[in-house]
């Protein structure tokens, strides 16, 4: 089992998150190396924009945005504290290239042939920080479009909640991740987002 933590060197000792995202604050972060552009915008009744590298995802108005530099969280229900991974955080994630780069297990460079875990020691559930993450294998493989021209890989692999004596299994989750290689953007969902995947596939690129 295993935890997952950052890789502090690539953060240069900035929080993880800032604020939600407003239009306002969409020009980006200044002084982060790197940083990846998110932005929020007013679009059809009930719905906003979000953009990140040149990817734009229409969302429900509800969802809210957090990001700092190459990490950003949608959150989509309920999250006490929007830290990254944070346990009990609903939402969903989009990378950048500083998080693909390290994120493999044991902090070598994501492919997507393992799962997204840029950490070597003990997971947190999704659902409860009592509990520890084991994945496992992949439950469905295969390319999915992400916007007209583009199309990621796509990856489900299989969770499990553990206690962290006796291994005892509490529930099961669906890691989904969809990789753009030649984007460099990952989107990592443990929460088997309602109509992600059409969000996604409805995507729009500048």
């Amino acid at each position: 089992m295993r935890k997952r933590s950052f890789v502090l060197a690539a953060l240069a000792g900035v929080t993880v998150f800032a604020a939600p995202v407003t239009a306002s604050a969409a020009a980006g972060t200044p002084g982060i190396p790197g940083a990846a552009t998110a932005a929020v915008a007013s679009g059809a009744a009930g719905t906003r924009t979000v953009s990140f590298r040149g990817m734009r995802l229409r969302v429900p108005s509800g969802w809210q945005v957090h990001r700092q530099g190459d990490w950003m969280l949608v959150q989509t229900g309920r999250c006490d504290r929007p830290a990254y991974f944070a346990p009990g955080c609903k939402g969903f994630w989009v990378l950048g290239p500083e998080a693909i780069k390290y994120g493999r297990e044991g902090f070598g460079a994501y492919t997507g042939e393992q799962p997204f875990y840029p950490a070597s020691d003990v997971q947190s559930c999704p659902f409860s920080a009592k509990t520890g993450q084991v994945i496992g294998k992949p439950t469905a493989v295969g390319l999915r479009r992400v916007g007209r021209g583009h199309k990621a890989k796509y990856v489900s692999w299989f969770g499990r909640c553990v206690t962290h004596r006796g291994g005892r299994q509490t529930a099961t989750f669906a890691q989904r991740e969809w990789f753009l290689p030649t984007s460099k953007i990952l989107v990592v969902d443990v929460w088997n987002t309602p109509g992600l995947a059409n969000v996604l596939k409805n995507a729009t690129w500048s």
